[in-house]
């Protein structure tokens, strides 16, 4: 199991931040997190930059409006293209929540103070049936 963890969680390990692995799964780690009520109205009020870092093939079933997308694999290679500024607030966003947790956690190790998770995440977004294009439609910070 340890090794399916490493696995899928290798950025975490690029990020030097492999102790963080079952940490991150854990229900005692508190991180900053907000519901999606709260991430989609601070998103489509420009308030915060969010980053959709599901796969690519999870991008093509839809993303919202506006998003970075910046698949988990390529944190590590792409980690400086995200803000570190404490006066732009981040929100990470995946399918669940399980993979943005652990980046906020490892990006939190890194010196990021200003990323937030996304509690219940694009299947969730789009159980509600809220508004979501397809990566190729995208207009906003990420157009392909």
């Amino acid at each position: 199991m340890f090794n399916s963890l490493l696995r899928r969680f290798g950025m975490l390990i690029a990020l030097g931040v492999s102790s963080l692995l079952l940490q991150a799964c854990s229900p005692e780690a508190v991180l900053p997190n907000v519901s999606l009520e709260q991430a989609r109205a601070e998103h489509e009020a420009g308030k915060v930059l969010m980053i959709d870092i599901r796969e690519p093939q999870e991008h093509a079933t839809g993303v919202a409006q506006g998003v970075v997308l910046l698949p988990m694999s390529q944190v590590a290679q792409r980690v400086a293209e995200i803000p570190k500024q404490a006066d732009q607030p981040v929100l990470l966003i995946c399918n669940t929540q399980n993979r943005s947790r652990a980046v906020t956690e490892a990006l939190q190790e890194q010196g990021f103070t200003n990323i937030r998770y996304v509690h219940g995440g694009m299947s969730e977004w789009a159980k509600r049936g809220w508004p979501m294009v397809k990566p190729q439609d995208l207009v906003g910070p990420n157009k392909p």
